[in-house]
């Protein structure tokens, strides 16, 4: 092995690497944004639950109580109900995570101890919020003894806590973005590559027409990928679907667009196969991290918060798990839909304008 050889492929290597300057600015970029953001943004702290309260006895102790509760900084009261379906009714459309009743009997129950007197109803289908109810659990109630234990948690959608439940639809989003993403980011660049694109310039094909005809047929692999996991999940992990399954598809196939049209901008800034699926990993993380399917989306820093906002599996996440697991329908989550259709849209638009460039 001749050293002067090797060190001629090496400076050739690194000159090579100096001109393309999307890769070498990945190679310090990608690894630069992603600490810094999942750095901060990544807190196993449990803090602002969404919760709403009945006080039934609106007595100086149940008062003091609540305060209790708010001054721990795990919920924040975002409402108040006066009877507890009125609680189930929010918390079913996704509005709270937690319900707090206190009993019209509560100071009797405090001196008796013959019941629990709070009852803190959790949504199961999110293992964050069972985590919240065990710390509200354990704040103590005012004036009865430490081993009392005078909390009764309630665990709706998913009682016996099984990790299965809360895992499974929100994996039918990480999947898709994976593979949707990953499939069509190297579509154009792979056309470019085999030469391809230049005959399609040629032809009287539009912008419009490519990236319909690039999409469409990934959309039925998406729907085939739903369809394939919605079938494990419930033969082989006994994962409920409470609500429509026409509504699940209607859901899927939002967030099937909105990943599609994601790899098709992909493709359009990539020059190269490679870059593609280098650009591809790059909106992985963010997407499985911040959606809230790993960690606390109330946690997070608010700056975080809306980037999260802008990701389409946060708001696929919302509205996979109220329609499997808390039976709720499009309708009682117009916010998420509305977001997901959006961004969806806007990514479809923005991605054939970056073709017709190419193509122009």
């Amino acid at each position: 092995m001749s050293p002067v050889r090797l060190l001629a492929i090496i400076v050739k290597e690194l000159r090579q690497l100096r001109r393309d300057r999307l890769t070498f600015g990945m190679i310090l970029g990608i690894p630069t944004l992603q600490l810094l953001l999942f750095g901060f943004a990544i807190n196993l702290d449990i803090r602002h639950i969404d919760t709403a309260v009945v006080d039934q006895a609106n007595t100086a102790r149940s008062r003091e109580l609540l305060n209790a509760l708010a001054a721990t900084g795990v919920v924040t009261v975002r409402a108040t109900a006066t009877t507890p379906a009125q609680l189930q009714e929010l918390m079913r459309e996704g509005r709270i995570s937690i319900g707090v009743v206190v009993p019209a009997d509560f100071d009797h129950r405090l001196e008796t101890h013959d019941r629990p007197a709070l009852q803190v109803m959790v949504d199961g289908s999110d293992q964050t919020v069972q985590a919240a109810a065990r710390q509200l659990a354990s704040v103590p109630l005012p004036g009865t003894r430490a081993n009392y234990q005078g909390v009764e948690v309630v665990n709706f959608y998913n009682p016996e806590r099984r990790a299965a439940v809360n895992t499974v639809p929100g994996l039918i989003g990480v999947i898709l973005t994976m593979t949707l993403v990953m499939f069509t980011a190297m579509a154009l660049t792979r056309e470019r590559e085999r030469g391809n694109l230049e005959m399609l310039i040629a032809t009287p094909v539009s912008p419009w027409e490519l990236t319909i005809g690039k999409v469409l047929p990934f959309v039925g692999i998406g729907l085939v990928q739903v369809t394939v996991v919605l079938l494990l999940g419930t033969l082989v992990f006994a994962v409920p679907i409470r609500g429509y399954l026409i509504e699940v598809y209607g859901a899927a196939l939002l967030f099937i667009l909105a990943n599609l049209s994601l790899g098709i901008l992909l493709s359009t800034l990539a020059k190269s196969q490679f870059q593609a699926m280098q650009l591809a990993f790059f909106t992985f993380l963010p997407q499985i991290l911040l959606s809230g399917f790993m960690f606390p989306y109330a946690g997070m820093p608010v700056a975080a918060q809306w980037i999260a906002e802008c990701l389409p599996m946060t708001h696929f996440i919302r509205l996979i798990r109220g329609i499997m697991l808390r039976g709720a329908g499009l309708s009682d989550l117009p916010n998420d839909l509305l977001a997901l259709a959006f961004i969806a849209a806007l990514l479809l638009t923005i991605s054939t304008r970056r073709i017709r460039k190419r193509l122009d």
